[in-house]
């Protein structure tokens, strides 16, 4: 795919995209979230290849938090209403543009970030909306592989697939 050679940051919503969107809340009002381990993986080995990857969620979340840790991802915002204002910041500080970000959506709060990156990404079980605003739509859905499956999207697109798996095993 022509859009992913030029990626340089890859941004990420959480429910819905990281997790299958399902937040569990149990009698003491504790939330947990599940997310898929080669979700994960797919993370680490865009940050290998130079690949950034950020988060930007409308929530607050001592799990999401403490998954971003796990994964190092350094460009983290919580509770943001209007996610274009840290992109705006996220594109100056690290002198790219548009063209060269990716954002991986599944619903409607999604659309504003998917209509200004270079290459918009719905998962599969994504509404319908946010899949017509998607240059790409995945095949797995949102907790289950996604953010992976756009990981070897980018990374096989930018011809460093190949190198990348030489590293790790």
């Amino acid at each position: 795919m022509e859009k992913a050679k030029n990626i340089k940051l890859v941004i990420l919503d959480v429910d819905g995209v990281m997790t299958d969107g399902r937040i569990v809340i149990n009698d003491e009002g504790v939330e947990s979230r599940n997310f898929d381990i080669k979700d994960g993986m797919g993370v680490i080995v865009l940050q290998l290849c130079g690949v950034e990857v950020a988060i930007i969620t409308s929530k607050k979340s001592g799990a999401v938090r403490h998954r971003a840790e796990e994964l190092k991802i350094k460009r983290f915002h919580e509770g943001i209403k209007k996610k274009t204002e840290p992109y705006a910041q996220m594109l100056e500080e690290m002198n790219i543009s548009d063209a060269e970000v990716c954002y991986v959506g599944d619903d409607l709060v999604d659309l504003s970030m998917m209509k200004r990156v270079g290459l918009p990404i719905a998962v599969g079980d994504a509404v319908a909306d946010v899949k017509e605003a998607a240059a790409y739509v995945t095949t797995a859905r949102g907790g289950h592989g996604a953010v992976r499956e756009v990981a070897e999207l980018i990374l096989k697109a930018q011809g460093k697939w190949d190198a990348m798996l030489s590293k790790i095993h």
